[in-house]
């Protein structure tokens, strides 16, 4: 009996004592697992986020330019100056091809394309400026209230219909730039008739620059007030190319278009260095 009694009494104590031991060993196991697993799955995780790599996204802008010239300049000037996602690509020699007249008729740059646009296109540098302005909310280059905006209208209105028709009528024979029909340059008249008209466009700039200087700018820094403006990137890019023909800007003049490339750095000495430097070429190959 003494012998039943022992073996009775041993045998639930080792079964008992076993269970908890297996009950308490599970549990460790898991977590222990569970540990080892999360670092294992987060490099995993990293490893396919490096490998599954977004793709850049396209620009929202696409930029049809010439590098030559100032009217390209302006707004390749104002998408760096304001930050916009633009696009370049030199259409140089293809403004005339079936595919750039198909979107562009007036096969001129610089054209933009952009998805808002009724037509899907924009051409002519002010009208660019402007309708970017407005599309991005860009009230520093353009500013929203009326009697402001007036003054940045009409300085840029005066640019292109009175100034600028002096200046390419004076350069556009030196830098080998076709002119506009109706232009005596353009036409069969005697070199000493199309020479005659030059010198006279020569002569006839100072006056609207004059006017720039005492009434749009008024002693203010620029156009548009402590900060260039659209009509101020217009000017300033329209200047550069009297260089070609040697034309004695006024002091203020030349301060003007230094302060505007300090102001907008490297956004405004890009574009400009690609004018300076067709303009230098050309200048360079008139007197070999």
């Amino acid at each position: 009996m003494a012998k039943t009694a022992m073996k009775s009494a041993k045998k639930p104590t080792a079964k008992t004592a076993a269970k908890p031991a297996k009950a308490s060993a599970k549990p460790a196991a898991k977590v222990s697992a569970k540990a080892a697993a999360k670092p294992a799955a987060k490099a995993t995780a990293k490893a396919a986020h490096k490998v599954k790599a977004k793709p850049a996204k396209k620009p929202a802008l696409k930029l049809s330019m010439l590098k030559p010239s100032v009217n390209n300049m302006t707004v390749r000037v104002f998408a760096r100056a304001a930050g916009l996602d633009a696009a370049e690509t030199d259409a140089w020699g293809h403004t005339r091809s079936p595919e750039f007249m198909a979107r562009n008729p007036a096969h001129l740059t610089p054209m933009i394309e952009d998805k808002g646009l009724p037509r899907g296109v924009l051409w002519e540098s002010c009208a660019i400026m402007q309708y970017l302005s407005n599309k991005h909310g860009l009230e520093k280059f353009y500013p929203k209230a009326p009697a402001k905006r007036a003054m940045i209208d009409s300085a840029m209105f005066y640019l292109v219909g009175t100034l600028y028709p002096y200046v390419a009528r004076a350069t556009y024979p030196f830098l080998g730039f076709p002119q506009y029909a109706g232009e005596v340059g353009h036409s069969d008249a005697h070199p000493d008739k199309k020479s005659e008209a030059q010198k006279a466009a020569m002569a006839a700039i100072a006056e609207p620059l004059e006017v720039f200087h005492s009434f749009f700018r008024d002693g203010k820094p620029f156009i548009g007030g402590k900060n260039p403006s659209i009509a101020d990137i217009r000017l300033a890019a329209t200047l550069e190319f009297l260089a070609v023909i040697d034309y004695a800007l006024p002091k203020w003049a030349k301060e003007y278009v230094a302060a505007v490339e300090k102001k907008l750095g490297k956004a405004y000495a890009e574009p400009a260095a690609d004018v300076r430097g067709y303009i230098a070429y050309v200048k360079s190959q008139a007197k070999t």
